[in-house]
């Protein structure tokens, strides 16, 4: 298998010791060594243990989950949806968001009404007790940002490369 990287990743990294130039020269050969299965030589542990971390951070502000916190983010920005439409949009299915949603709606933010009309959809939407949330988690971006020691451009081309990461993979998984 041949891993290929963009430009920025290419050049040699130094802090904590992650990643040095031969480091990411390995990677760009084929991984056929025992070298291969070093953890300082792949590129999901770093992305792994960085999302595990800023994950862990935003349970303090709102007492959220990361995925609560997404749900939420989601409902705040588009109003009422289905559970269908919220999956696609976060990337989870039903089994995974329906306990989600049940324990969102046990806390007072968020309705689950099945349409008369429609016994198999989930609507949901916000109770005012979840749009009160949203004045809360205002700060939240800011805080987040703060809790990861990287300059505002490093952070905005680390989003761009993940998001561009993620289309390249829903792209693959849809063919």
């Amino acid at each position: 298998m041949r891993l290929t990287l963009p430009d920025v990743l290419r050049q040699p990294y130094s802090n904590q010791g992650y990643m040095k130039g031969r480091q990411i020269q390995d990677m760009q050969q084929t991984q056929t060594s025992e070298e291969s299965l070093r953890l300082e030589n792949q590129l999901c542990f770093p992305l792994y243990a960085c999302a595990k971390e800023v994950v862990r951070q935003y349970r303090e502000p709102l007492n959220l989950t990361y995925t609560q916190y997404i749900v939420m983010m989601v409902l705040w920005e588009h109003g009422e949806m289905t559970e269908g439409e919220l999956g696609k949009k976060i990337h989870l299915d039903s089994g995974t968001l329906a306990p989600l949603l049940k324990r969102l709606e046990k806390a007072g933010y968020v309705n689950r009404v099945r349409p008369e009309n429609n016994e198999n959809k989930l609507l949901l939407s916000l109770t005012p007790e979840g749009e009160k949330l949203r004045e809360q988690a205002l700060g939240v971006p800011s805080q987040m940002q703060d809790c990861i020691p990287l300059s505002e451009d490093d952070l905005i081309l680390l989003r761009d490369l993940l998001n561009r990461a993620l289309e390249g993979m829903n792209e693959k998984h849809r063919r």
